[in-house]
């Protein structure tokens, strides 16, 4: 894999991606929604050029760069988190945009198109996450994901491009959203507040972002190849995660113990959400057999790296 495209650039998977890709050797094409201010997270490399195209503009968007390209991961949703996961109608949009982003990948001259699924599209499941695992998702960001799964590999074949859905579990790093539990809770921490949570007896498996980016720069070669080769690998389902579950009161402590060590924490304080999953692993063996990935970054170092790269909480603890 010589060039990429990367939709969905400014968040933890996306700049991560952007950097494990350039550090690699792979010249990237970033697709921007040129209002963004997130577009500041986005790798500032000699490997790294932007083009403006917000998701509404796949559709329409040519190949003007004067070159073919390889690999398109799109990676861009909107609605991933907050009310809009339960938007019928935003969330019918993202499975326009996935395959508006098949088109143009096809156009851009791509042999595969990686997509970014999650582990919404399982719903509630006792036992580990396979790629084969029956999927019964539970909301409309879960209907929405588990669909643009389906309908882009179809499409994809189509068009004659190889297939990749990755569906991602819990991947948290420097840029992730400010509402996610990891990095709310390290907000608050470090500000003097008490974060609260719920009983945390889930067990949860969490990804450092780094780890991922690795996977999905993997997962191109080896499905790029496959696709070039027509030996059906370009359509297959991974899922990614760390392949091992903790409860999630010890993710929880080792953050209290690393951003604000001995602060109190708000453990029982709130309810489980309705239809709360209470377990969630990955089984990351046909990830590790087709491409020798193995997650390198413990949790407690993949926050240290999250405190490092911004100083999270500083300007709140000084007002």
């Amino acid at each position: 894999m010589k060039r990429a495209i990367v939709t969905g650039a400014t968040g933890a998977v996306g700049t991560a991606l952007v950097r494990e890709l350039a550090e690699a050797g792979v010249e990237v094409l970033v697709f921007v929604r040129e209002e963004s201010a997130r577009n500041q997270n986005i790798p500032a490399h000699p490997l790294v050029r932007r083009i403006s195209c917000a998701m509404e503009d796949l559709a329409e968007i040519q190949n003007t760069t004067g070159t073919d390209w390889d690999v398109f991961y799109h990676l861009a949703w909107a609605g991933a988190s907050g009310p809009g996961r339960n938007d019928m109608y935003l969330q019918n949009r993202n499975v326009k945009y996935a395959l508006d982003a098949v088109a143009a990948a096809k156009r851009f001259g791509c042999r595969l198109f990686v997509g970014a699924g999650s582990q919404a599209e399982y719903g509630r499941v006792e036992g580990t996450l396979k790629p084969d695992t029956p999927a019964f998702p539970e909301m409309g960001y879960g209907y929405a994901k588990l669909c643009a799964g389906q309908m882009t590999r179809d499409y994809a074949c189509q068009l004659g491009l190889g297939h990749t859905w990755v569906r991602i579990l819990s991947v948290y790093g420097p840029h992730d959203g400010e509402q996610s539990m990891v990095m709310s809770a390290i907000r608050k921490l470090r500000s003097g507040q008490t974060p609260e949570f719920t009983r945390a007896e889930q067990q949860w498996d969490y990804l450092y972002s780094g780890d991922a980016a690795r996977a999905l720069r993997l997962l191109g070669e080896v499905g790029r190849t496959a696709a070039e080769n027509g030996n059906g690998r370009g359509g297959r389902i991974y899922v990614l995660g760390s392949g091992r579950a903790r409860p999630l009161a010890e993710y929880i402590a080792e953050i209290r113990d690393i951003a604000a060590p001995g602060a109190e924490l708000g453990i029982g304080r709130l309810p489980y959400a309705p239809n709360q999953v209470m377990y969630l692993c990955a089984d990351i063996s046909a990830l590790e057999e087709d491409t020798g990935w193995r997650p390198e970054v413990s949790f407690k170092d993949g926050i240290r790296e999250i405190l490092l790269g911004q100083d999270i909480g500083k300007e709140e603890s000084a007002s």
